[in-house]
């Protein structure tokens, strides 16, 4: 009985180090932020998934062909795109013709999209501006690659726990995995939340990549405001749903805003007309 004893606590004692020496070689770090990240998917890995969703959706949405929309998208997403220090990304910036959905995405890599129904919401170029800062802040921050790899590092647990206790296991990342690590659900326009902790810290990197892109950061606190008024009385937008709640995150914006304005300068090129097809 004392054998099996001392030998079960040996098995528990190197799944215990297994998961120990499996987080300390994962550990990534967020830009801005500074936050400690799990991280067990590659970039490389991250980015060919992101492109194969990208193909995917736009395989079964309805592309806006409007020049002065795309344009505008464009024109923005290239500053966002340049104020991120990712020239290794390929960008791609796309407008989905959808104007009951209010949403936008980023995909590693650098492939965003905005569908039309965010454009009423956002209403002008700097509220345009806070959203694809918001999406590629997602990006950046590799919040879906850290999904993945929360889910592929609890299954590596269990699997050496399995292991360890003499069972086995098996794991992987499959692609309607990888599309919900995005954000992305299986019906297109509907976006699946990050967690709330990911929201903020998209909220916090996507202010001061505007802020660098020369939009004016304190604009955000607006667009936000209209984003809450946009329920009508009703349920929140999708895009809100498990976002901080107004108060937390005006109070979040308000506290970050010193830092973002230290990346800001007033670029006249730089414009804030109403969108197309905003009264």
């Amino acid at each position: 009985m004392a054998r099996m004893e001392t030998r079960g606590r040996s098995r528990l004692a190197r799944a215990a180090v297994f998961a120990l020496l499996l987080w300390m070689a994962a550990c990534a770090t967020t830009p801005y932020t500074n936050r400690s990240q799990f991280m067990v998917v590659s970039e490389g890995e991250e980015e060919k998934l992101g492109a194969q969703a990208y193909q995917q959706v736009l395989a079964e949405s309805k592309i806006e062909k409007d020049p002065r929309v795309n344009e505008i998208v464009r024109r923005i997403g290239q500053r966002i795109a340049a104020a991120s220090d990712r020239p290794d990304y390929k960008w791609e910036f796309v407008v989905i013709d959808d104007p009951n959905t209010v949403n936008a995405f980023a995909l590693p890599g650098g492939k965003v999209a905005v569908y039309t129904g965010m454009f009423p919401v956002a209403e002008t170029e700097s509220g345009l501006a806070t959203v694809m800062g918001h999406e590629v802040a997602h990006a950046l921050a590799r919040h879906g690659a850290e999904r993945m790899s929360q889910q592929m590092g609890m299954q590596a647990v269990g699997t050496g726990l399995a292991i360890a206790l003499g069972a086995s296991g098996t794991g992987g990342v499959t692609q309607s995995v990888a599309m919900q690590a995005f954000g992305l659900g299986a019906q297109v326009g509907v976006l699946l939340p990050f967690s709330r902790g990911q929201e903020s810290e998209a909220d916090h990197i996507g202010l001061i990549l505007m802020a660098k892109a020369g939009y004016d950061p304190k604009e955000a606190v607006v667009f936000w405001e209209r984003m809450e008024n946009a329920s009508g009385g009703k349920a929140p937008p999708e895009y809100l749903s498990t976002h901080p709640s107004h108060g937390t995150r005006v109070q979040q914006i308000d506290a970050w805003l010193p830092e973002a304005e230290r990346y800001y300068s007033k670029d006249p090129s730089v414009t804030d007309n109403k969108l197309p097809g905003v009264a």
